[in-house]
């Protein structure tokens, strides 16, 4: 059955249409007519854009957001971040998970997220031994995006040690750890898991250089075939001060040279990186995916993104620790943090005259369908119907300017209605199951600060 939607503007493939008809079909986009009136059965709206890819999450982590904010007894940085990662994870049972990727997943569609990267590493019990069904988790996160509606490109991570060199996992550690023959058969149960999924995908996620010898990136990188591979690479200075430690180089030029490393690699994070290696992944069409909310709050750094962008390398956002989901502020992040490292205005932008908030989302959208393997980037037709609805700023008429005033000059978000595969799955700015799912996820919180 089909359907159509008008639009007063739409972000096309070749920038900004007005009187846009849209009609619907099979979760696909399935016509575009441009310069044409409302019809009396259309479903009218203010301006269209694409919904967004978010290249990494863990869902997990929305549980322990605002909870890490309180000074230490020393220096706080990343890696006393993630003991208080560590202690929440070993409180988490199924449920919790569950409940907990609905709530993100809502709030990721209620920003203008439709497809995520679940970068999912819990699969061990609490006690660390493992569940009788080796995918229990993944199961309750293939759960929460069925509930949801949100697309799903499921990144099953392998994590075998604490640091560089195979050294083994720490205790706390114990839910995170898989064998290699214990990850064949995870993979398989989350493709089983994908497979009953609208549009979804499959990827693997070897952790990081940290978590995984070389022997083991190659084994997971041959395991992938033709699927999408995400790492973290080089987040933080100490990553690359052991990795030189170890292995006599830095993170990425490590794992370019042990790696073949090509369009299907999303590097995450890259925040410490040379110019020569920036050059590489650019040359290498690989994408980076970077979480700036996550980079700002854990002090990670920034990367050079005009150096990467003038070298046509490809970028892609994700909301990592979810400490705020909101696609609009990671957006403006990005760009904010690029202002505050060059001390310039409008560092995204590469041409004269060209919207820096229009740029920052078109480049997220290509970067971010390429690395979740979604085949189709934007409003295009035969695309899948994943389609943001705007709300126009009070007195905005030109819609040229209207990504610069939801990224940058917005004090709410600016969204509307959110449609994924066809399906209305945001009205009036909320999930159309957020009753149900908040409370569950309350619940989750409770139960998980007394346990």
């Amino acid at each position: 059955m089909s359907r159509t939607l008008w639009f007063r503007s739409a972000l096309l493939g070749g920038g900004w249409v007005g009187d846009v008809r849209i009609t619907l079909a099979n979760g696909l986009i399935a016509r575009i007519e441009t310069g044409v009136a409302a019809a009396s059965g259309d479903e009218r709206h203010g301006a269209a854009v694409a919904g967004l890819p978010n290249v990494h999450s863990h869902t997990f982590q929305r549980a322990i957001a605002g909870l890490t904010e309180r000074r230490g007894p020393i220096t706080d940085n990343f890696w006393t971040w993630r003991e208080a990662m560590y202690a929440a994870v070993a409180r988490l049972i199924p449920d919790d998970v569950e409940a907990i990727a609905a709530q993100a997943f809502a709030e990721m569609l209620e920003s203008g997220f439709t497809h995520v990267g679940e970068f999912h590493y819990v699969h061990r019990d609490r006690d660390g031994r493992a569940y009788a069904d080796i995918a229990e988790m993944s199961h309750r996160i293939a759960a929460a995006a069925r509930e949801t509606g949100i697309g799903l490109t499921m990144l099953p991570c392998f994590y075998a040690h604490s640091q560089f060199g195979g050294a083994p996992p720490l205790p706390r550690q114990n839910r995170l750890i898989t064998s290699l023959d214990e990850f064949v058969r995870l993979v398989e149960a989350c493709r089983a898991d994908v497979a009953t999924l609208e549009g979804a995908q499959l990827g693997l996620a070897p952790h990081s250089l940290r978590a995984v010898t070389l022997d083991e990136l190659k084994a997971v990188t041959e395991m992938a075939g033709g699927a999408p591979l995400h790492i973290h690479v080089a987040e933080q200075t100490r990553e690359v001060d052991d990795c030189r430690a170890v292995h006599g180089g830095r993170p990425v030029e490590v794992l370019l040279a042990n790696a073949p490393v090509d369009a299907r690699w999303c590097l995450i994070h890259a925040t410490h990186t040379t110019e020569a290696e920036l050059a590489a992944i650019a040359a290498l069409k690989a994408v980076i995916g970077l979480c700036p909310l996550t980079e700002a709050n854990l002090g990670d750094g920034f990367i050079d993104a005009r150096e990467f962008l003038s070298r046509g390398g490809r970028v892609a956002i994700g909301s990592d620790s979810n400490v705020i989901v909101d696609a609009a502020q990671e957006l403006r992040m990005m760009e904010y943090a690029q202002r505050l490292s060059r001390r310039e205005r409008n560092v995204i932008s590469l041409e004269e005259g060209a919207s820096c908030g229009e740029d920052a989302f078109v480049r997220a959208l290509q970067g971010g369908s390429q690395a979740l393997a979604l085949t189709r980037a934007g409003l295009v037709e035969g695309g899948r119907a994943d389609i943001v609805a705007l709300k126009a700023p009070d007195g905005m008429d030109d819609p040229a300017a209207l990504l610069d005033r939801v990224i940058f000059g917005a004090r709410e978000r600016m969204i509307d209605t959110v449609w994924r595969s066809g399906h209305v799955v945001v009205r009036d700015g909320h999930h159309i199951a957020r009753d149900r799912i908040t409370p569950r996820f309350e619940a989750a919180l409770k139960r998980m600060a007394n346990a």
